[in-house]
């Protein structure tokens, strides 16, 4: 069974940085693709950004040039590194895997808050 054990959320000042990081265990990590997600209050939980096994990476348009996915196999971890945070950033951030060998099955992590004061 895949576990997903994301941390590094926090309060962060507007303009300010963090970095998410995320501990896979449970299968081969590099059958997976690899995923960060965010859930805003109200809101419905989007794609943040997505890393493959070759490190191909993938954005949203609201974090395209002030995040960067990247992922260290041999740590079995995927990270999220966002910059020039707005409030509009304040969200859960989970972690989320997808086997695309198998096509499926995907799994998520229970989520950590980053949250971002003016």
């Amino acid at each position: 069974q895949v576990q997903l054990v994301e941390s590094g959320g926090g309060l962060v000042q507007v303009g300010g940085s963090l970095r998410l990081s995320c501990i896979f265990s449970g299968d081969i990590f590099s059958t997976y693709v690899m995923g960060w997600y965010r859930q805003a209050p109200g809101k419905q939980r989007e794609l943040v950004a997505t890393i493959t096994d070759g490190s191909g990476a993938n954005y949203a348009d609201s974090v395209k040039g002030r995040s960067t996915i990247s992922r260290e196999h041999a740590k079995h971890t995927v990270y999220l590194q966002m910059n020039s945070l707005k409030p509009e950033d304040t969200a859960v951030y989970y972690c989320n895997s997808y086997n695309y060998r198998r096509s499926g099955p995907e799994y998520w992590g229970p989520g950590t808050q980053v949250t971002v004061s003016s």
